[in-house]
């Protein structure tokens, strides 16, 4: 009987739980819905339904067992007590059961009343079966034997046939448990093992219906948007290209500062091509075990070659893609091997052009060479941050949505903005909006965006009460570093000045460009320098005691001296020679300590530069702020009633800002 049970089972219940596609289709990835025309596959759930089979039999045949009709208990007392000797011949009662089973003397009629139509009622069956009360019936074992009944009493029984489906339901069990065994145990780390869910790619698809971004959604970045529009065309119309024979980057990586919208470009792309984006991000790769990672590398590559053409965007690669062979870990660690996959499905033996991988990081610098090359990421993208013409277009996609009063003029606001991302001009327009929703305004106005721009900059207010003294002490700080950047015309403008607590400082001194700004010069840096030391030098010139306010001030100044002097050759006694010291982290970049390639007496030579810089710097600025000691009080002192200041109020206090030096400033 159980050789035969094979019969029995759908085709796909006897096969390892992987069927081949059908001609033309390809295999079901995980999360995409299932061919309806396909046959379950066989899995956990052949056990659980058999055990499920099993344990219902052994709770239901108990009360079956013995069959018959099934008649009130109230029937069956009045039967026993009809007549003289009852009409019931034997009784059978079972062992934890509270039903009773037994046969009639004669076949009674159905209870009820007789039906309206004059029928004859139905009889029952010889054979009866009913359910005890719940209350014991004391009577019922004295009735029987005054009426001699023959009643019995018998284990519980399990009816005929159930050790058959029992032996049955068990077999099943036992069979579908040891092929679900040998099919996990051939490949733990396979699709269909044990940890299947673990190694399968977690990359996330976009269908072309979910994406939502195209170049008209990407402002500020045209030199890149024209590098992407061949990949674009290349996925619409790869005839043209093929025909000339020449061949699409396989691989772009976009490289800018965070914030820039690399990302955003990069989904921009899949939406202007019209084809499947599967987005990761590097860190997905690394696991705690070694081969997971590359295991993960070939299921994505997988999925984005049966789905091709599609684009494959990996963001921040360089979780993954660091220099091999450094760092901790050597070169047998879960990232290299990973890597080693990455490197071998890009350009490996077996080449494909039908997938089109993007990447993204910030830190171009840590990334292995081999993952750089010609074959690999032919194409670098470099993405800066916008320009003004950007900024205006970054400003109108995002506020888009906005309702803006009539006082608000994008373009004074993109000039007045130099140097923010894209993602800072995001904030920039949401903050705005926020602190019109905090006033219940019905429109976003100009003093909105200043006052996000202030919280963007300068950070939230604090609510911190100060002394006397140390309001003084502040208020002479600021006008300090306000007050030097004023008078040298190399510096920024200077935008507001405030002594109310904001982030994590007492006071602040908001300079903003006035222009844009690819190189810098030796005199503008020391300028810095003497910007930075101008607080300082206020509170020594009006206090006579230098205060803690001025650690990031010293922090500053040293570290833009040091830069000067090791870095850009800016001093006579090194020279133009640079002596790097490694700042990079074991972790994140090369080295694993640091390496100094010069000797002691070089070291010497570079810190009493770096003093003499900053020792200068703070001379000077003593200097500027001795002979323009009126100025210095007016400003303090309108911080002390203000609290905050802006450019026209030092233009009010100061008078208009001085084009050239003073003589013995600049000979200084």
């Amino acid at each position: 009987m159980i050789h035969n049970l094979r019969i029995f089972l759908p085709r796909s219940w006897m096969m390892s739980g992987r069927q081949e596609p059908a001609p033309g289709k390809s295999p079901r990835r995980p999360g995409t819905p299932r061919d309806p025309s396909r046959p379950p596959p066989g899995g956990p759930w052949l056990v659980g339904v058999a055990i499920a089979f099993v344990v219902s039999m052994l709770f239901w045949l108990p009360y079956f067992a013995g069959g018959g009709s099934l008649v009130e208990y109230s029937f069956f007392r009045s039967q026993l007590l009809a007549g003289e000797t009852g009409n019931v011949k034997s009784v059978l009662f079972i062992e934890g059961s509270n039903r009773l089973t037994g046969e009639w003397k004669e076949a009674p009629d159905e209870p009820g009343e007789k039906p309206a139509d004059g029928k004859e009622r139905r009889k029952l069956s010889k054979k009866f079966s009913t359910y005890l009360p719940p209350v014991e019936d004391k009577d019922l074992i004295s009735q029987l034997q005054a009426r001699q009944v023959l009643y019995t009493t018998e284990p519980t029984s399990l009816g005929p046939g159930f050790y058959q489906i029992l032996t049955i339901g068990v077999t099943l069990a036992g069979i579908a448990f040891v092929w679900f065994m040998l099919r996990r145990a051939s490949d733990p780390l396979g699709p269909g093992g044990m940890a299947g869910n673990f190694i399968r790619s977690p990359a996330k698809r976009f269908a072309p219906s979910d994406q939502h971004n195209t170049f008209e959604d990407v402002a500020g970045m045209e030199q890149a948007k024209r590098e992407l529009e061949e990949v674009v065309e290349f996925l619409k119309n790869p005839a043209k290209f093929q025909r000339l024979g020449a061949q699409i980057p396989k691989g772009v990586l976009l490289m800018g500062p965070p914030g820039t919208g690399k990302t955003l470009l990069a989904r921009a792309t899949a939406g202007e091509a019209g084809v499947p984006f599967y987005s990761i991000n590097g860190s997905e790769f690394i696991q705690m075990f070694v081969g997971v990672g590359a295991s993960r590398v070939r299921d994505m590559f997988r999925t984005a070659k049966e789905n091709s053409p599609c684009i494959l965007f990996i963001d921040e690669i360089d979780a993954v893609g660091r220099v091999r062979g450094a760092g901790v870990g050597g070169g047998h660690d879960e990232r290299e091997q990973t890597l080693n996959q990455i490197l071998s499905e890009m350009d490996g033996f077996a080449q494909t052009e039908s997938v089109i991988v993007l990447a993204a990081t910030n830190r171009p610098d840590v990334l292995d060479p081999a993952l750089l090359r010609p074959g690999r990421f032919d194409r670098h993208v470099p993405i800066d941050r916008p320009t003004k013409a950007g900024r205006l277009g970054i400003l109108k996609v995002h506020t888009r949505k906005v309702p803006l009063s009539d006082n608000v003029n994008l373009e004074a606001i993109a000039s007045g903005t130099i140097g923010f991302s894209g993602a800072d001009l995001k904030n920039l327009v949401n903050e705005a909006a926020l602190n019109a929703a905090r006033t219940n305004q019905t429109q976003v106005t100009a003093s909105d965006f200043d006052t996000a721009k202030d919280r963007v900059l300068m950070g939230p207010k604090r609510e911190e009460v100060l002394n006397q003294k140390e309001r003084a002490m502040t208020a002479y700080h600021e006008a300090g570093h306000a007050l030097v950047a004023w008078l040298i015309p190399e510096l920024d403008s200077v935008h507001k000045v405030t002594i109310v607590p904001r982030g994590r400082a007492l006071g602040v001194t908001q300079l903003l460009a006035d222009e844009e700004r690819h190189h810098v010069g030796e005199q503008r840096l020391h300028s810095n320098l003497v910007l930075a030391m101008g607080g300082r030098a206020a509170e020594k010139l009006v206090f006579d005691e230098y205060s803690a306010g001025a650690e990031n001030d010293i922090d500053q100044a040293t570290n833009l001296a040091r830069r000067m002097v090791a870095h850009w050759g800016m001093s006579e006694a090194i020279g133009p020679v640079a002596f790097h010291q490694s700042e990079e982290h074991p972790f994140l970049g090369k080295e694993m300590h640091e390496m100094r390639q010069f000797s002691e007496e070089t070291a010497h030579v570079i810190d009493q530069e770096v003093q003499r810089f900053v020792h200068n710097a703070s001379q000077r600025a003593t200097e500027i702020l001795s002979t323009h000691r009126d100025e210095l009080d007016r400003i303090s002192q309108a911080l002390l009633k203000y609290e905050e200041i802006d450019r026209e109020q030092l233009t009010e206090i100061l008078g208009e800002r001085a084009e050239t030096e003073t003589a013995s400033a600049k000979a200084s």
